[in-house]
């Protein structure tokens, strides 16, 4: 006669938990590796970002040097001294330039890039964004999404007050666009109160109310706070985001 087959065994308890333990530290590991995955490719963005906006300024003329940017009192030649003003300057010397205009950090940017913007010639300035196009620097909160944002939106502040042809690629709009927030826009005094921006060629809206049509990069730039030049947005509240 054949034995009874036996009850499979339950687990101990001690087994249990390291099976859990196992499978918590398995999710972990694929966080951190699809995290690692997404900050890559943002570096590698801000990279790219950097480089080809360095080939575009070095083609720039005297007379578009001089222009006014987007950023209000600053021309193009003060946007690009203060683009590579985070990898030329120590943390000692940024203190102590923070120092010398009271803690005003606007006072402090605009006072280094008047300055860096008069001490070096254009192409040296070109030069400081292809040179460190791979530089680890971010600004003080944001980590490398601020710094992806740090460089297309002075990138778009230069070409859109130009008039330039110059497309952003699609995949980094999308992380700023993606990354826009109730307080960034309060950072930057945008109100969107009644309104929903609505990019025309890509997918992507923000805000509820009244649409305002416009290229997904002048959107962001919108989204920045700055005053678009007119005719780039459309829609019956469009005129409260154009001014140039």
């Amino acid at each position: 006669m054949d034995r009874a087959k036996e009850p499979a065994k339950e687990p101990t308890k001690e087994a249990a938990n390291e099976s859990v333990k196992e499978a918590v530290e398995d999710r972990r590991d694929a966080r951190s590796g699809a995290a690692g995955d997404v900050t890559d490719g943002i570096r590698a963005g801000i990279a790219a970002e950097r480089r080809e906006l360095a080939d575009l300024f070095e083609g720039l003329g005297a007379d578009e040097w001089n222009a006014p940017s987007l950023c209000e009192g600053w021309r193009v030649r003060e946007v690009v001294a203060h683009m590579s003003m985070g990898f030329r300057l120590s943390l000692p010397a940024t203190l102590g330039e923070l120092v010398k205009a009271r803690g005003n950090l606007h006072r402090m940017t605009g006072r280094v890039a008047r300055r860096d913007a008069a001490a070096h010639s254009v192409s040296e300035l070109s030069s400081f964004l292809r040179d460190n196009a791979h530089h680890p620097w971010t600004p003080p909160v944001g980590g490398f999404r601020s710094a992806l944002g740090h460089d297309v939106v002075h990138g778009l502040d230069v070409t859109a007050a130009l008039g330039l042809d110059r497309r952003v690629p699609e995949d980094r709009l999308r992380v700023l666009l993606d990354d826009i927030k109730p307080r960034g826009l309060k950072f930057f005094g945008v109100d969107l109160a009644g309104v929903r921006l609505c990019a025309e060629d890509m997918d992507w809206s923000y805000g509820s109310g009244t649409p305002v049509y416009g290229a997904a990069q002048d959107l962001l730039l919108l989204a920045f706070g700055r005053r678009l030049p007119y005719g780039r947005l459309r829609g019956e509240a469009s005129s409260r985001f154009t001014g140039r």
